[in-house]
């Protein structure tokens, strides 16, 4: 058994940031469930044990976001790369969506993946907006 989960994480492992994004998705499509963390919004409790009889609201969390190349900044070459690295695209795509920008060059994926696009994009000097 632990040989198959061995497996299964370097299978993971090996997944880009949007295969992983996809297939987050997908499980959360099929399984029915979040991938976002637990909001705990039970009832509060007054002293001696009672249930409080106004509830605080329950704000729901952003789940998916938008990474949007503003600018591309000086390293054009190094920012198309790295488009090509988050997006699994071809060279000429990678190149007209940087060409183009601004452009949305992730879609739907988690806050830990946007910030972590983001992060690879400015670090190539690139102006990048989370949407």
């Amino acid at each position: 058994m632990a040989s198959k989960l061995e497996q299964l994480v370097e299978q993971l492992n090996s997944l880009t940031l949007l295969e992983a994004a996809e297939l987050s998705k997908m499980l959360q499509e099929r399984w029915g469930v979040s991938a976002a963390a637990p909001v705990m919004a039970g009832p509060a409790m007054a002293a001696g044990g009672a249930v409080a009889e106004a509830e605080a609201p329950v704000i729901e969390e952003k789940t998916e976001f938008d990474v949007v190349l503003k600018e591309v900044g000086p390293k054009k070459i190094n920012v198309i790369k790295v488009v090509r690295q988050l997006t699994n695209l071809g060279l000429k795509e990678a190149k007209d969506l940087v060409d183009g920008a601004p452009q949305t060059v992730l879609q739907g994926v988690s806050k830990e993946v946007s910030e972590d696009a983001k992060s690879k994009l400015e670090a190539e000097g690139a102006v990048v907006e989370i949407k």
